[in-house]
C-alpha cells in the first residue's frame, strides 16, 4: 500500500542553513517510507538574508517579521498544505501573524515543549539564543502546558551564543567543546535533560560527545510533529 502523504509540507529555512539541512535529513530518515515515492512532497525557501532574529528581539537589528511572513505566504501560494520553520527564535515573530496564515503551521516551540514533557517530566534545562531567552517564548508556552524550564546563567548564555555562532561558521568541533562545557556545569547543579531550543544547538550537541538520550532536540521535535501531521491519516 502506498503511504505517501496527501499533504505538501512547506519549509522556510536559511535561519541557519545547516539547521534547515539537518531538519530535512531527519525528516527523510524518520519518514515511514519504503521508497522515494512514499516520502512527503516538500516545497522549500531557504532565505539566509532574513534579518537576525535574536538581534531584532534585543533591539540591535531590524525585524525579520515581514520577510518571514512573505516567505511563508509564498510557500502557501505554491500549494503547501502545512508549514514548518526550523528556527526557534523566528516563532516569536510568527506568533504575531500566525492566525493570518492560510494554512496550519507546525510550531517548533510547542512541539519541543511537548517532547520535553515526555522525556523529562520534572523539567529541563533550556538552551536557546539570547533572543529566545529574552522574549520568554519557551517559558510562556511551557506554563500553558503545565511544564517548566531551568535556565543557564548569563555567563553560560553568552557561551551558548558562542557555540551556535560556531555552528553557523561551520566550526563544529569548537561548537561541541563550548556546549559540552556549559552542559557539564548545568548537570553539576541539576541533572535534568537539556532542551536544545535553538536549531544550531542540536548540531553542537552532536559534536560534543554528550549522551544523546539526555537531549530534547528542537529539530527532532519539529520533524516528529511534522511527520505526525503528514502521515497521521495514512496506512
Amino acid at each position: 500500500m502506498l503511504l505517501k502523504p496527501k499533504k505538501t509540507l512547506g519549509v522556510l529555512g536559511g535561519m541557519g542553513p545547516a539547521a534547515a539541512a539537518e531538519f530535512l535529513r531527519i525528516l527523510a530518515r524518520d519518514a515511514p517510507a519504503k521508497n522515494d515515492a512514499e516520502h512527503p512532497r516538500i516545497f522549500m525557501i531557504s532565505d539566509p538574508e532574513t534579518p537576525d532574529r535574536s538581534d531584532a528581539i534585543q533591539g540591535i537589528g531590524p525585524s525579520p517579521a515581514d520577510v518571514i511572513k512573505r516567505n511563508l505566504l509564498q510557500l502557501a501560494g505554491w500549494g503547501a498544505d502545512v508549514l514548518a520553520v526550523p528556527c526557534n527564535t523566528a516563532h516569536f515573530f510568527i506568533d504575531s501573524f500566525r492566525q493570518e496564515l492560510p494554512v496550519p503551521l507546525v510550531h517548533i516551540v510547542e512541539a519541543t515543549v511537548r517532547a520535553a514533557r515526555r522525556l523529562s517530566p520534572g523539567g529541563a534545562w533550556l538552551l536557546a539564543t539570547s533572543g529566545t531567552k529574552k522574549c520568554r517564548i519557551y517559558p510562556n508556552c511551557a506554563e500553558k502546558l503545565g511544564y517548566h524550564f531551568l535556565e543557564p546563567s548569563d555567563s553560560q548564555q553568552e557561551r551558548l551564543q558562542s557555540s551556535l555562532r560556531a555552528v553557523k561558521a561551520g566550526q563544529m568541533e569548537q561548537a561541541g567543546k563550548i556546549i559540552k562545557g556549559v552542559v557539564e556545569e548545568l548537570w553539576s547543579e541539576n541533572e535534568a535533560a537539556v532542551a536544545t531550543a535553538c536549531t544550531e544547538l542540536p548540531l553542537a550537541y552532536a559534536a560534543s560527545g554528550l549522551p544523546a538520550e539526555r537531549q530534547i532536540s528542537s529539530i527532532q521535535a519539529l520533524s516528529d510533529a511534522c511527520l505526525d501531521v503528514l502521515f497521521k491519516a495514512q496506512g
